[in-house]
């Protein structure tokens, strides 16, 4: 009997370390940021493909979404105001539908026809389609974790992710009054510089200036 003791007492000793040191690795690792952004097709069931790369020298915010997510359609509706506030300075608000599972499992509507209505309804940018993985993939989230949407990135004017959401989805970002300071302080980054005031009133050109001067000579 001590000698079963004897070789359970290290084993269990073992297995309670182990134990530990999983439970002290973070469940939800997320993405570090900033970054590059990584190159990625918006492809909206109607109109011409974007790529990301395309957009540099904007800043951008991106929604990756659900079609039937409620808080997904509310957040459109805010970038909808956004986009037309803050386009005119250099701001892009852009969507990816990228539905994981249809809200009813009978619901044989392709997605593409579902971002078209979404977009009519809620969304006032262009909004993509696409599939699980490679959005995941670019969100650099593992395919085991749950996650939450709307997934929001913004991407400043050279080409960097500056903040993303949790892997819950949201955060910070979902929200307007962290989301506009934001994009204000991204927009100010790289903004083109205002030229110096033109002085002088003079208005004649060179050759016409020497011929009034010979005249005036003659």
């Amino acid at each position: 009997m001590r000698t079963r003791n004897f070789m359970r007492t290290p084993l269990l000793a073992v297995l309670i370390t182990l134990g530990t040191a999983f439970l002290e690795l973070p469940a939800n690792a997320a993405a570090p940021v900033p970054r590059p952004a990584k190159e990625f097709t918006i492809a909206p069931p109607q109109g011409p493909q974007i790529l990301i790369s395309s957009l540099k020298g904007k800043v951008t915010v991106v929604q990756f979404l659900f079609t039937w997510c409620p808080h997904c359609q509310a957040f459109s509706k805010v970038l909808t105001q956004l986009n037309s506030e803050y386009g005119p300075r250099g701001f892009q608000a852009l969507g990816v539908a990228f539905n994981d599972q249809p809200d009813n499992p009978e619901d044989k509507v392709p997605l593409k026809d579902k971002v078209q209505a979404y977009t009519k309804e809620y969304a006032g940018f262009p909004v993509g389609v696409s599939s699980r993985t490679p959005v995941l993939t670019y969100l650099g989230i593992s395919e085991l974790e749950r996650i939450g949407v709307p997934q929001i990135i913004i991407i400043d004017r050279k080409g960097v992710i500056r903040e993303q959401s949790p892997t819950q989805g949201g955060g910070p970002l979902g929200d307007p009054a962290h989301l506009k300071p934001l994009i204000e302080s991204l927009l100010a980054e790289g903004a083109p510089a205002k030229g110096p005031a033109k002085t002088g009133t003079s208005t004649t050109k060179p050759a016409e200036k020497k011929t009034a001067e010979k005249k005036t000579s003659e």
